[in-house]
């Protein structure tokens, strides 16, 4: 067995015109999921020349091959495991107790793998043995693993302490690095949703955790089903999934599984940092019983609770009381309904305090957690404070529906819509398309066509210098032409029958558009007061399909005139006029 004490110090070696004692820390990586809990720790030892990060893969894992991946793609220095166990570094750190640790010389650093330990140990659901606490994993020949066994709550000391003495005494809490970034990041949120773009949308993410009993193992239609059920402009939906599902299905497949739900504007989270900061820029979430589910907790986001039961979880653990106080996802009825009774009836405060009986230290993880690390590495800790990385920006790729079937309610001048991507389902009402995206079939089927201005200024559109005349002839064919307002309405009314409104998008403010080809009408959009909360411009497209609603219920209006539109269940102004020449002339 080998021991656990510090090892000596490393030869003192040359740097430059001073002298300084290198350290090397291994960071041994189980999976994708444990390196994701290493990497959110690397900064205990940043800025310290005296450290040097070295990486191994422990054998035995399913899950490995992203991990490896990710550090190639980080340009991490890796060892081979036979290197690994000959030695030649002062401290490991581990978040997987699993695989044969006990190999590697030197003292060993064990994270926690998730948030609390909330599932039964595997192969073992007579008992509530928790997975990451139980001697099996703990002890290597009778003695413990770890020389620091690193907690976030004082309960899970208390815990550790029922199954062994001696390994609580090695023992501490220190917090969960994981949560304090997300706690760093919550200035972050509105960058967050801009880069997604949400808007005024509320973001619903669907969280599940890997296999049999998971949400997505489970209910794998339910991210189309949350896509095609609720209004495109009230809700936008993200899924956030365990890495070992990335790693055993691959990005590929994955994304292949995802397609039609993606194609209606799914969010796919990657497993690093990114779903963080989903859930950070979320406003509800849909979880099982996976661990995940306490960061937006700690957030106090609602949450809604779609656990179907089995053995895995223990009755005892935090996710088990969470999922016991908030509110469940009952399928068989609609979702959207469900959704916003657990936003509407959500009291500040409640998911946060069941989420802090598995974090505490919040905000002091990383400090509390150097200090231990540099008592076993020998070394005084590097002065200045230990920096919290907030998570970055999230890059998703997305895609944005090309046609919808819009449902319009028209009271005189009080307008409604709700949009519904085309082929989510039957939805009723108009079909609009989007020019230049949609596909012919669905341009053949759009009572309503609209374009979006390609250039921030319409007066010089990317450098062409041609334009469409008003009187445009169908048979014209200039390569590097531009549309005028007045050209496009025109043409796109004589070559597509089902069409009975084209319209413009100019900017989010001002849309151009020809009904049932009669004079040009201008439409100006106002977005609805804010209190306490950023102002939420609509998508210009929606609002046209609310125009066209009311023209069509409304033959030979009075203008100009003002609407009252709800949009995504917010208060739109909307005023219809005449359009001037300039909008006429307004390059496309």
């Amino acid at each position: 067995m080998p021991s656990h004490r510090p090892q000596a110090p490393s030869p003192v070696r040359e740097s430059g015109l001073t002298e300084r004692v290198e350290r090397t820390v291994l960071y041994a990586v189980r999976s994708a999921t444990a390196l994701n809990r290493l990497l959110d720790a690397l900064p205990v030892f940043a800025g310290d020349p005296r450290v040097r990060p070295v990486f191994t893969l422990v054998p035995g894992s399913d899950f490995s091959t992203d991990a490896l991946a990710v550090l190639d793609g980080a340009g991490a220095r890796t060892v081979p495991w036979a290197e690994a166990v000959r030695g030649g570094h002062d401290l490991v750190v581990a978040a997987s107790p699993n695989g044969p640790l006990h190999e590697l010389p030197g003292p060993l650093v064990l994270l926690p793998h998730g948030a609390g330990f909330n599932k039964r140990l595997p192969h073992s659901s007579a008992d509530d043995s928790a997975s990451g606490l139980h001697p099996r994993q703990l002890l290597r020949g009778g003695a413990p693993l770890a020389s620091l066994h690193a907690l976030a709550h004082p309960a899970q000391l208390a815990r550790l302490a029922e199954e062994s003495a001696d390994m609580a005494d090695r023992a501490a809490v220190v917090g969960d690095p994981t949560l304090d970034r997300v706690l760093a990041s919550r200035t972050r949120r509105e960058r967050y949703r801009d880069a997604l773009g949400t808007g005024g949308r509320r973001l619903v993410v669907m969280v599940s955790t890997w296999g049999p009993e998971s949400l997505f193992e489970r209910r794998p239609e339910l991210p189309r089903r949350l896509t095609a059920e609720l209004p495109y402009d009230a809700y936008q939906v993200a899924l956030v999934l365990h890495p070992n599902l990335h790693s055993r299905l691959g990005e590929f497949a994955l994304r292949q599984w995802l397609a039609p739900a993606s194609a209606t504007g799914l969010l796919l989270a990657r497993p690093y940092e990114e779903w963080a900061a989903l859930l950070t820029a979320a406003d509800c979430a849909l979880t099982d019983h996976g661990s995940a589910a306490l960061y937006p907790a700690a957030l106090d986001l609602p949450l809604i609770g779609c656990y179907e039961g089995g053995t895995e979880l223990l009755p005892a653990s935090p996710m088990a009381e969470l999922l016991a106080r908030v509110p469940r996802l009952t399928m068989d009825q609609p979702l959207a309904p469900q959704l916003d009774s657990a936003v509407v009836t959500h009291r500040t405060g409640d998911t946060r305090a069941l989420a802090a009986t598995a974090f505490a230290e919040q905000g002091r993880s990383l400090e509390l957690l150097r200090d231990r690390c540099y008592r076993l590495l020998g070394l005084e800790p590097h002065p200045g404070p230990v920096g919290v990385r907030p998570l970055p920006v999230p890059r998703i790729g997305q895609e944005r529906p090309s046609a919808f079937a819009a449902r319009v309610e028209v009271c005189e001048n009080t307008v409604s819509v709700a949009r519904h991507p085309l082929n989510s389902g039957p939805h009723g009402g108009h079909v609009t398309a989007e020019d230049g995206l949609a596909a012919t079939q669905e341009m053949r089927s759009a009572g309503l066509i609209h374009r979006r201005a390609r250039a921030a200024t319409a007066r010089e559109p990317y450098g062409s210098d041609a334009a469409w005349p008003d009187s445009a002839r169908s048979d014209a064919v200039w390569s590097d032409a531009v549309w005028t307002v007045a050209g496009w309405t025109s043409y796109i009314l004589e070559h597509y029958p089902a069409c009975r409104t084209a319209a413009a998008v100019l900017s989010h403010r001002r849309c151009v558009l020809r009904h049932n080809g009669s004079a040009l009408l201008a439409v100006s959009i106002t977005a609805g007061p804010s209190q306490a909360e950023p102002l939420a411009r609509p998508d210009p497209a929606a609002v046209l399909s609310a125009v066209h609603g009311w023209l069509d219920a409304t033959p030979g209006p009075a203008l100009p005139t003002t609407l009252d539109c709800l949009v995504g269940g917010r208060p739109v102004r909307v005023s219809v006029a005449y359009a001037t020449e300039a909008d006429a002339h307004a390059e496309l």
